[in-house]
């Protein structure tokens, strides 16, 4: 037990290392996508309004297909799913490309690939991640997500420039950069499975702290169901749901406001991608920092100093219009969010039994990402109706209304350092 807490372990691992370049080389893959839709379709169709049902679509379709991808991943064997997953990645990757160097880009096209991949990735994403539970043992999930966070952060900086490169080549590089690293993601798969055979058996028989397995629920939808129930039943996990989802619309829906006026004020979109590539440079130093803080102090403790801190970058903001301001404002602001979502994120993979962890990880995603297609909303209407002071002070009070909710939450404050998460976990099982 002594060597799985060392700082340096997860770094030993070979399956760890194998798994982390497998998910990143998919999640390069996505982020050189999400880079690429929104211009290229800009550039197809010259209509903001198309544009704008390309990517809604692709949202949609996402948050659907998580559903269908958490039943999955508590049925199969969620390694043996990354790497079905991959090689579909592949042919649809490589069916963009060649749909690209035939010129064959149009509304109708760019519609289809992006719902389709958008499937892909809500079918079978859930899977890797939660593939990491019969990786990384419990005290050491914690500095595993944030490793995580690092590179989330990493992939955030570099997939902007690195796919304006590629795009001035045209739509076809995206396409291969994206076939190869889904065959990259496809292949240490691959290497996942074949390294150790028994880590792939089907999850629910993995989990030996819930005792025995229960009976396969009689539909798909009961399935779900469960996974939504058995998360909002618990205290130590549903009301940091609930928290989660109002600042991540009370935040991104400032970091929007700030966008929106920056381009109305007449700043160029070259100075807004340079500043949020800063502010991406400083959350990859937060994400550095995390893997120091998580095994210190205590998650709920962690959590709740990161959303302070975001509602007071958010009401700071109020005063602040000058670009490099922003920067330093918001800088400051993400500095703990790396180390929160790891803590957050760490604690739900332990406390989650593996039986239960593909439903729970898409319950929670949808939850998290249902908030986010508002945030636009609010910061458009906001700053038509009542300015760009009024709409970050709106922001700021969904902001605080999460910090209030994660101070009167008890179960969620107590939440304590790394190597004690699993103990804490069990008080809540026989809930």
């Amino acid at each position: 037990m002594t060597t799985a807490t060392t700082p340096s372990s997860l770094w030993r691992s070979p399956r760890y290392l194998i798994w982390l370049a497998s998910d990143t080389s998919k999640g390069l893959a996505a982020a050189l996508f999400g880079f690429a839709v929104p211009l290229l379709a800009l550039i197809v169709t010259d209509d903001p309004a198309q544009a704008g049902i390309i990517g809604g679509a692709g949202m949609v379709a996402k948050v659907v297909f998580t559903l269908a991808g958490g039943i999955l991943a508590d049925r199969h064997a969620r390694i043996d799913l990354m790497i079905v997953g991959s090689l579909l990645g592949v042919l649809l990757a490589g069916a963009f490309t060649v749909l690209a160097l035939a010129d064959a880009l149009t509304f109708t096209t760019l519609l289809i690939a992006n719902v389709l991949l958008a499937a892909r990735s809500g079918v079978f994403d859930v899977a890797g991640e939660s593939a990491i539970k019969e990786i990384v043992p419990d005290d050491a999930m914690g500095r595993a997500q944030a490793a995580n966070q690092g590179r989330d952060a990493a992939l955030q900086l570099a997939g902007g420039p690195l796919g304006g490169l590629l795009l001035s080549l045209g739509g076809w590089a995206i396409g291969a950069a994206m076939t190869l690293c889904q065959f990259v993601a496809g292949a240490t798969a691959w290497m996942l499975r074949r390294g150790e055979p028994a880590a792939s058996d089907p999850p629910a028989e993995l989990d030996d702290r819930e005792g025995d397995a229960p009976a396969t629920p009689a539909s798909a939808w009961s399935e779900l169901r469960e996974g939504f129930s058995w998360l909002l039943s618990r205290p130590d996990l549903g009301g940091v749901l609930l928290t989660v989802t109002v600042i991540n619309l009370g935040f991104n829906a400032a970091i929007t406001t700030v966008i929106y006026a920056l381009q109305q004020a007449g700043h160029s979109e070259v100075l807004i991608g340079t500043l949020g590539a800063a502010v991406g440079a400083i959350m990859l130093g937060g994400a550095i920092v995390a893997p120091l803080l998580v095994p210190r102090f205590g998650a709920g403790a962690i959590a709740i100093a990161g959303l302070a801190t975001a509602t007071v970058g958010t009401v700071v903001l109020c005063w602040v219009d000058q670009p490099w301001g922003i920067v330093a404002v918001l800088g400051a602001s993400v500095l703990l969010l790396p180390a929160l979502n790891a803590g957050m994120m760490g604690y739900f993979m332990v406390a989650t039994p593996s039986r239960l962890l593909g439903r729970a990880n898409s319950a929670a995603g949808v939850l998290a990402m249902g908030a986010l297609p508002l945030a636009p909303l609010v910061a458009g209407f906001g700053l038509a109706w009542l300015g760009r002071e009024g709409t970050l002070l709106v922001c700021a009070g969904l902001c605080l209304a999460s910090v209030a909710l994660a101070v009167g939450n008890r179960a969620l404050r107590a939440l304590p350092v790394e190597s004690r998460w699993a103990e804490h976990a069990k008080r809540y099982e026989s809930a």
